[in-house]
């Protein structure tokens, strides 16, 4: 993925408000359902939402300019102190030896390795004359465990959250996949691919493990399996009533408001929220949000000024 800075088009020192502002007028113009004839707008708008989830999250964007992060959101390879790449045991990290010692002669029972490394430590006297007492050095290599496990984090947009994609993924290995995302995952959801991980000699390969987290969608939030959305609605709207068109993951519907709807007033459309597995979907809460024209209008002004003398209402008259 390309940078994200360059793909919102803003410079590495804007503001949140300005990251914020070219997120959103981006996320609209290529938004899916406002492309139909695009078929190269999803990919787009999925590069957007993936730029926002990187450096439109503070942690998340200092960890990409300190070269924590890729732009992905995947975590930069280190390498060890020294030098020498992989991810090998360090000492001290799931590594451990033990020293024993036993009254026999026969140390490790007829291996030659850390017993050689003790002859020429102490010069041979573990062996010629063994050690205090007439005891020699065992050792127990039994605490190697290996993690050979590889975790990375990949981002979705809503709508392939919903009806499921196949996304390639850049391990820490260089290696990439092809990792079939199914529908229906959610936010946090860990994937296991059994596997695909690193591998060592005597042990099975680990597996790899990816963290899904779906990105801020510019209309919808996500609340469990239920989603939410404003809705701005004109003032002759509001006091008229109509059918207003709202959008849903399946296309945009008609919903039909009642005469005087309040700014706040809340709509449930059933079933028309995340889907769930083996039961039905949540559900859609439409909030109205009443939205004057841009600009002074010199008769709606003279409008609300006879209907303020004419017909006065107190909507704060319970709070004081």
């Amino acid at each position: 993925m390309r940078d994200p800075y360059e793909v919102l088009g803003v410079q590495r020192d804007a503001s949140a408000a300005a990251i914020k502002s070219a997120y959103r007028k981006l996320a609209k113009k290529h938004h899916p359902d406002n492309n139909r004839n695009d078929p190269k707008s999803a990919a787009r708008f999925s590069e957007v939402n993936s730029a926002n989830e990187i450096i439109g999250d503070e942690d998340k964007r200092k960890q990409f300019d300190r070269g924590e992060i890729d732009a992905e959101g995947k975590p930069r390879f280190q390498g060890f102190p020294g030098g020498g790449r992989g991810r090998g045991p360090s000492p001290g990290a799931g590594f451990e030896q033990t020293f024993r010692t036993s009254g026999g002669p026969g140390g490790m029972g007829g291996g030659a390795g850390f017993e050689d490394i003790l002859n020429s430590m102490f010069g041979g006297a573990a062996a010629g004359r063994g050690a205090r007492g007439g005891q020699t050095f065992d050792f127990d290599t039994g605490g190697l465990a290996a993690d050979l496990d590889l975790n990375v984090a990949m981002t979705v947009s809503l709508e392939e959250a919903v009806k499921g994609t196949e996304k390639r993924v850049r391990l820490p290995t260089g290696k990439e996949l092809n990792v079939k995302i199914p529908a229906g995952v959610v936010s946090g959801q860990q994937i296991r691919l059994r596997g695909q991980g690193e591998t060592a000699p005597g042990h099975r390969p680990g597996d790899l493990l990816i963290t899904v987290t779906i990105a801020t969608h510019p209309f919808f939030k996500v609340d469990g399996s239920d989603l939410r959305v404003d809705l701005p609605i004109t003032l002759y709207e509001a006091v008229l009533g109509g059918k207003v068109r709202v959008p849903t993951l399946t296309g945009a519907i008609e919903l039909s408001i009642p005469k005087n709807t309040s700014s706040g007033r809340i709509f449930r459309l059933k079933g028309k929220g995340m889907p769930k597995a083996g039961s039905a979907s949540g559900d859609l809460f439409v909030t109205m949000r009443i939205v004057l024209p841009d600009g002074h209008d010199a008769e709606l002004e003279a409008l609300m000024q006879k209907w303020r003398d004419d017909h006065p209402y107190h909507p704060r008259s319970e709070i004081g």
